[in-house]
């Protein structure tokens, strides 16, 4: 028997008693899902705007409707009463939950909602909704915030790893424009290494999807798994990664045979191509300077593949990032040692390479860098910045972006929130809002309907709107009864996004 999460559980038990505590005669609560404040969002001031990358909305109700059908709605209706009354007795005592609301809905067969959304892959200001939800069937009012939970525990994160994409990818053009490198390779310069830092396979699936609105590098094999099924990607070019080593590699046969594992690797098993060598389990320095200039002609001697690539790449593991690639940044210039010099000075005194245009070098492409150890878009930045300052093109480094970058994040790093604004009772709409006076503004909600319109390139809400005025605007039905209405692809999210 396998565990899976009956989706009727799958909310707050708060959420259990609320049918009861609405106004006699409701029919109908309207939501909406915001993204509050940056505040939170840990990136350099000058990257900041405020604007939101929004993705992953149509994987999480293709996701709710499979698990719904699956779990609820196909399942017998005497299993899901025992199943759900023994559940929610604890959490309610003496006043148990209306269990003839949740036999109506088995009965009706499909989630009476609408969902309007903005286009995925869509930059979006700061307190404009990204989506609103809606019960399509007075008798189901309870319905609309039933599912806050859910759609907000599945929604935010997608959301917010696509942000923080967005902002690596644009310091790393920034620095190609400056330097010359080369602006094709950008998209694989960002590459995802987060999975085993993650809360789950799903949740590294999602999170990497959220990389990959941005880069084509991932580690994260089941984020291509996920947009491929999510996101009409199986005739797109999703993602790649390379042949790499990893310490227990490195490792087995001894601190004494490194040298020859890392030849091994380059030359027996790999001698075509990329491959990437960890390169810090004992003495990274060592390995750098000594081990590849004992291997220079074997680097150098290296076959292109059907690709064109025959590159070893070099990954240190630890240690200051900033300082390990570029160097000490208070060297004397008498001091040559490998660490005062940093490892791209290291690879251009052993195998030189080419300057561009602009007068920036790029090592030979025989040789490169990876650094995937606690990579923020802030030493990102101060890398580029110091690559720069010695003289080296943005292209001389690939930043492996882990869980330090991907899972130290919150609901609140975006302040993401799904709050009701607007009601009808008996017949009488009826505006909801909240502001609360202890609050320093970031709370304060819409009020009444909502409508969005693009405006000069920025999303702009309005609210207390007519229903006429709520069916206009960017806001589209993506999801009406149990129907997806409108999908988007990968391909189209991506393009949204180079713009």
């Amino acid at each position: 028997m396998t565990f899976k999460i009956p989706p009727i559980s799958t909310t707050d038990s708060y959420k259990l008693a609320h049918a009861r505590m609405y106004p006699e005669g409701t029919e109908l609560i309207y939501s909406n899902f915001t993204p509050r404040s940056n505040s939170h969002l840990n990136i350099p001031s000058a990257y900041k705007t405020n604007k939101i990358v929004f993705f992953g909305l149509q994987g999480v109700v293709k996701q709710m409707h499979e698990e719904w059908q699956e779990r609820f709605f196909d399942m017998p209706i005497e299993d899901i009463v025992t199943q759900y009354q023994n559940r929610t007795r604890p959490f309610t005592g003496d006043y148990p939950v209306d269990i003839q609301a949740i036999i109506a809905l088995h009965k009706l067969g499909y989630l009476p909602i609408r969902i309007k959304a903005l286009p995925e892959g869509a930059r979006v200001n700061i307190g404009v909704p990204v989506f609103t939800i809606v019960n399509t069937k007075p008798a189901f009012y309870w319905l609309t915030n039933y599912l806050e939970s859910y759609l907000s525990a599945e929604s935010w994160k997608s959301s917010t790893t696509a942000t923080i994409a967005d902002i690596y990818k644009k310091i790393i053009k920034k620095y190609a424009v400056e330097t010359g490198g080369n602006q094709d390779f950008i998209e694989f310069q960002g590459h995802d290494f987060s999975m085993r830092g993650m809360s789950g396979s799903v949740d590294s699936a999602k999170a990497g999807a959220g990389h990959l609105t941005s880069f084509k590098g991932t580690d994260t094999l089941n984020a291509v798994d996920y947009l491929e099924y999510f996101y009409d990607a199986k005739n797109t070019f999703v993602a790649a990664s390379v042949p790499a080593s990893e310490h227990s590699v490195m490792c087995i046969n001894g601190q004494t045979d490194e040298q020859e594992t890392i030849r091994r690797l380059i030359e027996d098993l790999y001698p075509t191509g990329i491959v990437s060598v960890v390169s810090d389990s004992w003495d990274f320095w060592k390995v750098i300077s000594e081990y590849a200039s004992n291997l220079k002609e074997t680097i150098l001697n290296r076959q292109p593949d059907s690709m064109g690539f025959a590159k070893v790449v070099f990954r240190p593991d630890s240690g200051d990032p900033v300082e390990i690639i570029c160097g000490a940044e208070n060297r004397t210039s008498d001091d040559t040692s490998p660490a005062k010099l940093g490892a791209v000075e290291v690879l251009w005194n052993i195998f030189g390479g080419t300057i561009n245009a602009q007068g920036y070098k790029t090592l030979n492409q025989r040789v490169g860098l990876i650094y995937g150890d606690s990579i923020t878009p802030q030493r990102a930045e101060d890398i580029l910045r110091r690559l720069k300052a010695k003289g080296f093109a943005s292209d001389n480094v690939v930043f492996g972006i882990g869980s330090y970058t991907y899972q130290y994040l919150t609901r609140d790093t975006l302040g993401f929130a799904m709050k009701a604004t607007y009601g009808v009772i008996n017949g009488k709409p009826v505006d909801i809002f909240k502001n609360p006076v202890t609050d320093i503004g970031t709370k304060k909600s819409a009020k009444g309907l909502l409508r969005v319109e693009l405006e000069n390139g920025d999303y702009v809400l309005y609210d207390q709107q007519t229903i006429a005025q709520e069916n206009l605007g960017e806001l589209a039905t993506i999801y009406l009864d149990g129907k997806m209405m409108s999908t988007t692809s990968l391909e189209v999210i991506r393009a949204r996004l180079a713009q």
